[in-house]
C-alpha cells in the first residue's frame, strides 16, 4: 500500500493525528469479513485502549496461553506501535486462531461479518471470565472486587440477579476516567415486558446484548427500525400468554425495550431474509437511512441517550452466499475506507451512499450492515 499509505498522509497532511495508524490488513483468501469488522474494533478507542493495556500486562506477567484475546491485543498493538503512519499489516496469527477455534470459519465460502462479530466479542468475555475467576480463587494474585470485570450473560428474571463479576470488555469510559460499573462497553440490557390483558400485571424479563438486530423496510431509518423493535405485539389466540397470577393462558401485551443502553451500539440491519417460495436466504438491499447522529428516544426508560456513528461495515454484493466486506470509519473527524489493504479518505457526504437501493434493482449494492455507534456523553473519540 505504498502509494496508496502515502497519497493518504499527504491528503491528510498536517492535520494527521498525532499518535494515530491507518493500516489496511491483508486478505487470506476470503477473509474481508474479518478485517472490516476489525477495522471497525480498533476505532472504538475504549476497546482498542483496554487492549493495548491487556497486552501490556500480559507482557509483564509473562506468555500467556494463547487464545483470541491474546491474538487481538498482539495485533492491535503491531498496529498502534508502527513507526510508519500507513502501511499494511497481515493479520495472520489472528486469522490461525480464529480458523483453529471455530470450524465455521476454515472454508473459504463467503462468511458472515455478524456472526464474525457476535463468536468475537462472546468469547472475548469467556477468555476474561476465566481469567478473573482464576485470579478471585487464587489468594495471592487476587484483585479487589471493583477491579475485576465480567457482565452476566445469561436472562435475568424480574431484573434478579447474582452480583456479576466485570471486565474490560464491559467498562463504561467518562472523559478520560475509567469507571467500573454495569453500564458495558459494548453490553446493554433488554427487558421483554408482558402485560396481562386481564389482570394487569407486569412480568419483566431481562437480558443482555451486544448488538441489536433490526428488521428492515425499503425506505426506512434506523429510527423507524427501532420503533418497530420496541412496538407492541398482542398475543392472543394459540400465541396466548401462561399468567402465574391468573394460572391460566390470557391475551397479553409484549414489548422489548432498552432497559440500559451500552457505552457502544452496535445495530445489525438484516438484509438476509429466507424467503420461503425461493427455498433459499435472499439479501435485502432496502435503503435504510442511518443518521451520524442517532437519539434513542422511543425505546430508552430514563432520558434520552445520543449516540454518534463512528464505523459502518457494509455488504458489497447482490447477494449472502457471495460478495465482498468493507468498513467505513471515523477517526478524530476524517471519515476513512478501509478495503483489505487499501485506505483512503472519504468525505462525510459519501456516507449515504451506502443506505441502500431506493429501487429492488439497482447497480449499487454496496448497503450498510453493521453500524457502531459510541455514546456521545462519554466520547473521547472525536476530539
Amino acid at each position: 500500500m505504498g502509494a496508496a499509505g502515502s497519497k493518504l498522509e499527504k491528503a491528510l497532511g498536517d492535520q494527521f493525528p498525532e499518535g494515530e495508524r491507518y493500516f489496511g490488513l491483508e486478505n487470506f483468501g476470503n477473509t474481508c469479513y474479518c478485517n472490516s469488522v476489525l477495522q471497525a474494533l480498533y476505532f472504538c478507542v475504549p476497546f482498542r485502549e483496554h487492549l493495548l493495556e491487556y497486552y501490556g500486562n500480559g507482557k509483564s506477567i509473562g506468555d500467556a496461553e494463547e487464545n483470541l484475546l491474546t491474538c487481538l491485543a498482539d495485533l492491535f498493538t503491531q498496529i498502534s506501535s508502527q513507526k510508519k503512519k500507513t502501511g499494511v499489516i497481515a493479520p495472520k496469527r489472528f486469522v490461525q486462531r480464529l480458523k483453529k477455534q471455530n470450524e465455521l470459519f476454515r472454508s473459504y465460502m463467503h462468511q458472515d461479518a455478524h456472526e464474525f462479530l457476535n463468536f468475537l466479542l462472546n468469547e472475548l468475555v469467556d477468555i476474561l471470565e476465566k481469567e478473573a475467576q482464576a485470579v478471585k480463587s487464587d489468594p495471592e494474585t487476587s484483585s479487589p472486587p471493583e477491579k475485576i470485570a465480567n457482565g452476566p450473560k445469561h436472562a435475568l428474571a424480574n431484573g434478579v440477579s447474582k452480583e456479576p463479576l466485570v471486565t474490560w470488555v464491559h467498562k463504561n469510559f467518562q472523559g478520560r476516567v475509567l469507571i467500573v460499573s454495569y453500564v458495558y462497553i459494548h453490553q446493554g440490557i433488554l427487558t421483554n415486558e408482558t402485560r396481562c390483558l386481564q389482570c394487569e400485571t407486569v412480568t419483566a424479563r431481562d437480558e443482555t446484548f451486544f448488538d441489536l438486530s433490526l428488521d428492515i423496510e425499503q425506505n426506512s431509518s434506523i429510527t423507524s427500525c427501532l420503533k418497530n423493535f420496541s412496538s407492541t405485539e398482542t398475543l392472543n389466540a394459540e400465541d396466548k400468554f401462561f399468567c402465574d397470577k391468573c394460572c391460566s393462558l390470557q391475551e397479553a401485551q409484549k414489548r422489548m425495550k432498552i432497559k440500559k443502553p451500552p457505552h457502544i451500539l452496535v445495530i445489525h440491519l438484516k438484509r438476509f431474509k429466507y424467503i420461503e417460495q425461493l427455498g433459499r436466504y435472499k439479501k435485502l438491499s432496502y435503503r435504510v437511512v442511518f443518521p451520524l447522529e442517532l437519539k434513542l428516544s422511543n425505546t430508552v426508560e430514563d432520558a434520552d441517550i445520543e449516540y454518534s456513528l463512528f464505523a459502518v461495515v457494509v455488504h458489497v454484493g447482490s447477494g449472502p452466499n457471495h460478495g465482498h466486506y468493507v468498513s467505513l470509519v471515523k477517526s478524530h473527524n476524517h471519515w476513512l475506507f478501509f478495503d483489505d489493504e487499501n485506505v483512503e479518505m472519504i468525505d462525510e457526504s459519501a456516507v449515504q451512499t451506502f443506505f441502500g437501493s431506493a429501487q429492488e434493482y439497482s447497480s449499487n449494492t454496496d448497503h450498510g450492515y453493521i453500524l457502531f455507534y459510541e455514546s456521545i456523553g462519554a466520547s473521547n473519540n472525536k476530539s
